[in-house]
């Protein structure tokens, strides 16, 4: 991290352990050609069935960074663009999860 500009690398995204998922119905064969192909993918379904749990597997299989937001009714554009903060005397970029993204 650069405290010039509070800077985050993406290798520190990275899920190194792989985490346990239990393939339901071809989803992994789904989302790997999906992500091969550049194919936004959408995940829907109730609190507690698995979905954070399958992109986290995916990330450590693809070898892909992760970087997870916690959504809720105070979020802003900010939160994940990115703002401007006051370090001592200076001004700096911070980037918010989308920009790192």
């Amino acid at each position: 991290m650069s405290m010039k500009g509070l800077e985050f690398g993406i290798e520190q995204f990275r899920i190194t352990e792989e985490p346990f998922y239990q393939e339901v119905n071809g989803e992994i064969d789904l989302f790997t050609v999906g992500a091969k192909n550049k194919i936004p993918v959408m995940l829907k379904g109730p609190t507690g069935c698995g979905k954070t749990r399958f992109v986290q597997h995916m990330a450590h299989r693809l070898n892909r960074p992760l970087i997870t937001v916690a959504c809720h009714e105070d979020l802003t554009a900010s939160d994940l663009i990115g703002r401007y903060l006051l370090k001592g005397e200076e001004t700096v970029w911070v980037d918010g999860p989308l920009t790192l993204g």
